[in-house]
């Protein structure tokens, strides 16, 4: 039997057809390793990673397994060079397209699971993941690309080459709009401030960001005017962020000055009733009234209050400003000027 087996697999066509259905065969037995006998291991596990990982590896396993075959049958027979290349560039491009295909998978797997502990990786997070998962799929397709072209025996070296040409010649014509997109990038990864946020540029420009982009970011000011800035610009600039920090709450502060001779009591008494029922005005922390220094034409004191959101402070310094000064009125405190007295010491000579 071994021997009539022997004469049977020499015949280069049955030889072939035996070594597919080996590697179906094999397939199918991977097959039902992954899809059967992993889920078993991978489910003791506390996440859904490894489970997706596997689900993504099935089918590329399965179809590898039997391209493979299909090319080790095919050296075996004796075809036109031809058709030899052709075939086996159609199954190596094949391989190549399945497996780009389960990187991208098992990329943006790899990529939310990043975002998902972003105190650890903290360039990875939410907001940036859809930019990170763009460049992963770009690489894969890249990469794709090159492995392609070497499974039809193209010589991509000088093509290499007139990109890596042509790509300096495009960074320098496209500094500035490369510049905006890697400080995007930068912005989107460091978050300085986010949607919703108000901020306040070198400028004195101060909005709320309407949109972060790759190459600008847009800010609404108080006039409603949409201001659009590059990025690069906002990436070398000081920003003040009102809305940054554990809440959203603002501290303003109302400066006066009072003659000197003013009871500094009555002062404070009066400043700290100019806030109450106001609305806007936090409770907690309560507002407080700091004597601040002797000036040149009066003492100075400010009433310090928090405000709700830093779009009211305009509001709110509006009416402590106005109900400060009647106030002070009401009490007869006054408020000084900057004056100066001239004293002669001689008259001249007549």
């Amino acid at each position: 039997m071994w021997i009539k087996l022997q004469m049977l697999l020499s015949d280069p066509w049955i030889r072939a057809a035996a070594i597919i259905v080996a590697s179906i065969v094999v397939a199918l037995i991977a097959n039902l390793i992954i899809s059967r006998w992993l889920p078993l291991l991978t489910r003791k596990t506390k996440t859904d990673v490894d489970d997706r990982i596997v689900g993504a590896l099935r089918r590329p396993v399965f179809l590898s397994i039997v391209m493979l075959g299909l090319y080790w049958a095919s050296r075996g027979i004796k075809l036109d060079a031809t058709v030899t290349l052709v075939l086996h560039g159609t199954l190596k491009t094949l391989a190549v397209l399945v497996w780009a295909s389960a990187l991208m998978r098992i990329g943006t797997v790899l990529l939310q699971v990043l975002s998902r502990h972003s105190g650890r990786v903290s360039i990875v997070q939410p907001r940036t993941l859809p930019l990170f998962d763009i460049l992963v799929r770009v690489a894969v397709v890249g990469g794709a690309i090159y492995f392609a072209l070497l499974a039809w025996n193209i010589n991509v070296t000088g093509w290499l080459a007139s990109a890596g040409i042509v790509g300096i010649a495009v960074g320098f014509a496209a500094k500035d709009t490369l510049a905006n997109l890697f400080a995007g990038i930068f912005i989107l990864a460091d978050a300085p401030y986010k949607l919703g946020d108000f901020i306040i540029l070198d400028n004195g420009e101060r909005g709320r960001v309407t949109d972060i982009g790759i190459r600008t970011t847009r800010i609404l000011t108080r006039d409603d005017i949409e201001v659009t800035i590059p990025n690069a610009v906002i990436a070398n600039a000081k920003i003040i962020n009102e809305t940054g920090g554990p809440h959203e709450k603002e501290r303003v502060r109302v400066t006066v000055y009072v003659a000197y001779g003013s009871d500094v009591d009555q002062v404070r008494r009066v400043l700290m009733e100019c806030p109450k029922e106001m609305d806007h005005v936090c409770t907690e922390p309560a507002p407080r009234v700091r004597f601040r220094e002797f000036g040149d034409s009066g003492l100075k004191f400010q009433l310090l209050v928090w405000i709700d959101e830093p779009v009211l402070r305009g509001r709110v310094l509006d009416q402590l400003n106005t109900r400060v000064y009647h106030r002070f009125n009401e009490e007869g405190i006054e408020i000084p000027y900057s004056k100066h007295d001239v004293y002669i010491k001689q008259m001249p000579a007549r």
